[in-house]
């Protein structure tokens, strides 16, 4: 009798372009073959065409190795679009308060979209092509009014790219252990209701969303993360080496530290093994 194959599933690092040691933990796991996925932050400060080069250069080495847009739309970071409203100090709304404008109808669609079409410009302009898949920073394209402004874009500027959704594959009480998750399966029902309608793909199911704020064994977790996790499914990861840059823009510094060291280490192929599921 023939074994069981394994699933494809897609594990994606966030944040390339956000600092040079972010950079720099990314590419050493894509080189290792421990991820097939990152997305860029085409507004970062490590974002420019020595990081693009070498980002490239070893993901033309990986047999399944994509490189998406990460859409930006919250503090600390700046729009590319002039007018881009609403902001504070010149930069992009925290994340809560952009969450309460798209809740209470009071965003314009038509500025995030132009603002998400710039970024996929720039995106082009640096890789030369559009991207394999486009996602958000802060999971902001889920939000309302935002949704439909990101998703336009898209549909626009690159229409054979997929987008990621952040709904799980999992049994409702283990949905209603984690808030933070929970919060992410209900935007992602009506994202994909939209996305479906612009006939844009999308994962078809999502893990990785955890508290930052607490001490967490990423091991445990990442175990956890592969439960019902489906062909194509895809896990979100935030792995880095922490540099003053990074300090200064993002709270997620340590985390990101112990996600490298699990990801490069034995114990992530075995338990990929154990699963039956391969990045390859």
């Amino acid at each position: 009798m023939n074994a069981t194959p394994h699933r494809r599933i897609w594990l994606c690092a966030d944040d390339y372009g956000i600092s040079p040691g972010v950079n720099s933990a990314i590419r050493d796991l894509i080189a290792r073959g421990r991820l097939n996925a990152t997305s860029v932050m085409t507004v970062g400060a490590a974002i420019g065409r020595d990081e693009v080069t070498e980002l490239t250069k070893v993901a033309s080495d990986s047999p399944r190795c994509a490189i998406g847009l990460h859409v930006t739309l919250t503090a600390p970071f700046r729009p590319l679009t002039m007018h881009f409203r609403p902001s504070e100090g010149g930069m992009f709304l925290p994340f809560p308060k952009l969450l309460r404008a798209g809740l209470s109808r009071r965003l314009d669609p038509e500025l995030i979209r132009a603002e998400v079409l710039v970024q996929l410009a720039a995106f082009g302009e640096l890789f030369g092509r559009a991207p394999d898949f486009v996602d958000g920073h802060q999971h902001a394209q889920l939000y309302p009014q935002v949704r439909e402004g990101f998703l336009a874009a898209v549909k626009e500027a690159a229409p054979a790219a997929w987008v990621r959704q952040g709904g799980r594959n999992v049994p409702l009480m283990q949905r209603l252990t984690a808030p933070k998750a929970l919060l992410l399966d209900v935007l992602s029902a009506q994202f994909r209701r939209h996305a479906k309608r612009a006939e844009i793909a999308f994962n078809p199911a999502f893990a990785g969303a955890y508290d930052f704020s607490k001490t967490s064994d990423f091991a445990t977790l990442m175990d956890g993360f592969l439960d019902e996790l489906p062909e194509d499914g895809l896990v979100m990861c935030h792995p880095g080496f922490v540099d003053d840059v990074l300090i200064e823009l993002d709270p997620l510094t340590v985390q990101r530290v112990h996600e490298h060291a699990y990801l490069a280490g034995e114990h992530f192929p075995a338990l990929l093994d154990r699963r039956r599921m391969t990045l390859a």
